[in-house]
């Protein structure tokens, strides 16, 4: 069962937690894929993602691409959830640790994100630590990097639907290292 460890309020009324559990068991309006560009869901999160949701979520995702092609760091692209708790998953594309502008890349998928689900009009999505497993990418600069994004685009966005943001992590170091960087941003008041 997901614990809810943290939880923060972002402007325009959203509440923001740090959770530790299964993404896939996740009753949000939407889920968000660490996905490659093909939206090829063999590994890590995607692979989870196809496993328990089954292979109409891969077959929408072929789809896609025979559609429109690779998706690109800022525009995800979403398919339904198969079996999944949830209605969508957003297919939001990190980089590749080493590529070149990593944090550019990791900072507009994030915003992407969360820039569909305001076009699909959802109230709730959760994310993993994207571009932290198999793409490398350093989990203490990535979970700074995923909150500031999420923060920053509630101070910009105040007119969106979106009320309830969960960062769901299965492992401990991963969620030690967003539990650090979540402390410098929202520090515990004591009274």
């Amino acid at each position: 069962m997901n614990q809810v460890l943290k939880e923060a309020q972002l402007p325009a009324e959203v509440t923001l937690q740090l959770v530790q559990g299964d993404l896939t068991e996740e009753s949000v309006d939407a889920i968000v894929n660490a996905a490659n560009a093909h939206l090829q869901h063999g590994a890590g999160v995607a692979g989870a993602i196809v496993r328990r949701g089954g292979s109409k979520i891969q077959a929408e995702s072929d789809a896609w691409v025979r559609a429109y092609g690779p998706v690109p760091h800022a525009q995800p692209a979403y398919t339904g959830a198969g079996k999944l708790p949830c209605r969508y998953v957003i297919h939001a594309v990190g980089p590749i640790w080493g590529e070149g502008e990593e944090d550019k890349k990791l900072h507009v998928a994030v915003y992407g994100a969360l820039e569909l689900a305001d076009q699909l009009n959802l109230t709730s999505v959760a994310f993993p630590a994207i571009s932290t497993g198999i793409f490398g990418f350093p989990k203490a600069r990535a979970s700074r990097i995923i909150l500031e994004t999420i923060r920053s685009y509630f101070s910009r966005q105040a007119e969106s639907k979106l009320r309830l943001v969960r960062i769901i992590l299965i492992d401990s170091v991963t969620l030690s290292a967003f539990s650090r960087v979540w402390d410098t941003l929202w520090p515990e008041k004591v009274s």
